[in-house]
């Protein structure tokens, strides 16, 4: 069985256009094919797991089918109690297959059987299923449709993370003409971006440039150009790459008149460190903090376990970016570039807070406003630099 990665090939894309013609035709006339829609999600998964991925698809198809029935024993549990240790292994169990995917290469030493791309992802939008039900916002859950917002291709392998009532609110409805022209407008702005992004700029930076910036630092010693350049060139590469890939999943939800989130929005431009985790990958930047980071917050105010609510905000930020830092992996420069990035938002508000104190002794203009993005971009970049692992190859390989 043939088998693509999503966004990877040309071949993919031209199997997107023409599956997509009776949705986009259907969509003009006001209609939704939900059973041909069902098909090309079928079909594309399959074309992504299928084949030599056989193994990551069974994988998948488990991982779908245990979320779907614990979601729904939730919920109907959610229906007659609300008990906190039933939320808790609700969640615990939701994310139970994401931590054995992580950890069993560290244990073992080769990667779990039960790992396909996107499990991250899926794990994300489960689990906040799970916490929209418990809270009460989500009294709508319906099993089937929780599957095809599981399983929805575009998104299913790196995001974006879409909220199941905002997806909801799009697929029981069909936008108006006028309204789906502007999307296929964008959708198809998008994809020629992406294009520009992914097979060309990332294509610049990752497989032309970062090899070469790569030597140079292996042949000096310490601080050196060459290193200067690794941490540059990745750092745009990293951009590039995974914002193109974006591109390609936005677009290819738009033509199915799904306005799936958008990831990134010129993040760096960002004038402060808070500003680009508001640009920069917002989806999961935003799922961590509605689901971790406010959570934390209200248990810890709620059982008063730090007095100064100011300590409490400082110290969960650097848990909420330490628990992202081991999302990506459980090495050394993962963890290091959670905690340097929970500083750095406990430094930016007590730098935001006594520049609002003392409004007069800090001048805010043109060149200030430039100052803070070339301070922010750089530090950026240095972070990248540590999260690329290259470090650790330079210096204990």
């Amino acid at each position: 069985m043939l088998s693509l990665t999503p966004y990877e090939n040309p071949m993919y894309f031209g199997m997107l256009a023409v599956a997509f013609i009776p949705i986009v035709v259907g969509i003009l006339w006001g209609k939704r094919f939900r059973w041909y829609e069902l098909l090309v999600s079928i079909g594309f998964i399959l074309l992504s797991f299928g084949g030599p991925k056989w193994e990551q698809g069974v994988a998948l198809v488990g991982f779908l089918i245990f979320e779907v029935i614990l979601v729904s024993l939730y919920n109907v549990y959610r229906k007659k109690k609300n008990d906190t240790w039933v939320f808790v292994i609700a969640v615990l169990l939701a994310i139970s297959p994401l931590v054995v995917v992580k950890l069993t290469p560290l244990m073992s030493g080769t990667p779990s059987i039960i790992g396909f791309l996107g499990i991250s992802y899926l794990t994300f939008k489960a689990v906040q299923t799970v916490m929209e039900i418990r809270d009460g916002v989500l009294k709508d859950y319906n099993p089937w449709f929780f599957l095809q917002f599981m399983a929805f291709f575009p998104s299913i392998s790196s995001g974006p993370i879409d909220r199941y009532r905002r997806f909801r609110k799009d697929y029981e409805s069909v936008p108006d003409r006028e309204k789906y022209l502007n999307m296929l407008e964008k959708a198809l702005h998008y994809v020629f971006l992406g294009f520009v992004y992914k097979f060309m700029l990332a294509y610049l930076f990752g497989t032309i440039l970062l090899p070469k910036v790569q030597h140079l630092a292996v042949q000096s010693t310490g601080l050196s150009w060459g290193l200067v350049g690794v941490m540059y060139v990745y750092s745009f590469y990293l951009f590039f790459d995974f914002a193109g890939y974006s591109l390609f999943a936005v677009a290819t939800s738009y033509f199915m008149g799904i306005e799936t989130p958008m990831n990134f929005n010129q993040p760096f431009k960002s004038k402060n460190i808070k500003e680009f985790w508001n640009r920069w990958h917002m989806t999961l930047s935003f799922w961590f903090r509605d689901y971790v980071y406010m959570r934390l917050v209200f248990f810890f105010m709620k059982h008063k376990i730090f007095k100064n609510p100011k300590t409490t905000a400082n110290i969960t930020y650097v848990l909420n970016m330490l628990l992202m830092g081991f999302w990506h992996g459980e090495k050394w420069y993962y963890i290091v570039y959670g905690l340097i990035h929970g500083v750095a938002l406990v430094i930016n508000d007590w730098w935001l807070n006594l520049k609002k104190k003392n409004p007069d002794r800090f001048p805010h203009n043109k060149f200030t406003e430039y100052l803070a993005i070339f301070i922010t971009f750089n530090f950026v970049c240095f972070t990248f630099l540590v999260f690329s692992g290259f470090l650790d190859t330079l210096w204990f390989h």
